[in-house]
């Protein structure tokens, strides 16, 4: 049984090696977005925004974003609903557009990574190197992108066993490269369509690309490391996870993550009065469309015992 982070983790290493090509690409894609996203603000100021960019971005943040959430959270990982098979092939694409992995390596990750929450053995715990300010600081920082530069990942035939068997699962998840193209592309050739211009392409490229991109990335490494350092904790957990309210809108509910550990494969993440939950929302359409089914939504008999006596 894996013990609660200690911070007998070392601060720092010793001598390091060279890094690997996995990791040299890791890097690209997460400073170029940043990077674009320092370069944003004046640009904006400057030059504007167009409707068609603005447009554009908005769109692409919410098939990625939700494509993170309802896809690769709440229904690969998860299992909090079943979904029909062209369903469940689109949110494998959609998720895939947000960049942050492989389908198959993103859920086995995060598989693992509840099996051991802010334990030893968790893949991106804020409590890694202990409990000081020092420490903190530096695990939050780890939670958050350092985790992604690890050369070993969970190994998917252990904790992904039932995508690993799906074959159009495997062939989306190995053309993962295909898809980071799309991403950055798609919004590109819709912009030229838009505007008639190659200013039209790159302005959207640069939103409704390389900025959103960095937003989805951001916000979704925040639930790793906020949620897990910070927040009300409403519901017993064996571990940090807290509600962080103001990243709810942006996150689409996973953000609500204190009940998210409590009971992980309920669809819905705010429970509680006031908590929107836009993924959950998005699951309750295609349930109404019999897209999805076996929907496990809150049951109020859990959530009374998983509830914190507050008396």
């Amino acid at each position: 049984m894996s013990s609660e982070f200690s911070g007998s983790t070392p601060l720092a290493t010793g001598r390091r090696s060279w890094p690997t090509g996995e990791q040299l690409t890791i890097g690209v894609f997460v400073a170029v977005p940043f990077l674009a996203v320092l370069a944003a603000v004046p640009l904006a100021w400057r030059h504007g925004l167009s409707p068609a960019d603005l447009a554009l971005a908005v769109a692409f943040y919410l098939v990625s974003g939700l494509g993170i959430t309802v896809g690769f959270h709440r229904h690969f990982t998860h299992g909090s609903f079943k979904a029909r098979r062209p369903l469940r092939i689109a949110l494998a694409l959609a998720g895939s557009l947000a960049v942050q992995g492989p389908l198959i390596t993103w859920v086995a990750d995060h598989r693992k990574h509840h099996k051991y929450s802010d334990r030893d053995g968790d893949p991106h715990s804020p409590w890694r190197y202990g409990h000081s300010a020092r420490a903190l600081a530096k695990g939050m920082l780890y939670a958050h992108l350092g985790w992604l530069f690890e050369t070993e990942h969970a190994p998917p035939r252990t904790y992904a066993p039932d995508l690993v068997r799906d074959r159009a699962l495997m062939l989306i998840s190995r053309r993962f490269g295909v898809l980071v193209l799309a991403s950055l592309g798609l919004p590109a050739l819709l912009g030229a369509a838009l505007t008639r211009s190659w200013q039209g392409a790159l302005t959207a490229f640069f939103w409704a690309g390389l900025v959103r991109i960095c937003l989805v990335h951001h916000v979704t490494w925040s639930i790793n490391s906020i949620c897990h350092a910070s927040g009300s904790r409403p519901f017993r957990s064996r571990d940090r996870s807290g509600n962080v309210w103001w990243l709810a809108p942006l996150s689409f509910g996973e953000s609500w993550h204190n009940l998210h550990h409590a009971d992980p494969t309920s669809a819905r993440h705010g429970v509680l009065t006031g908590q929107l939950d836009a993924s959950a929302r998005l699951i309750r359409w295609f349930e109404h469309l019999g897209w999805a089914y076996d929907v496990r939504w809150p049951d109020q008999h859990r959530l009374t015992e998983r509830r914190r006596d507050t008396t």
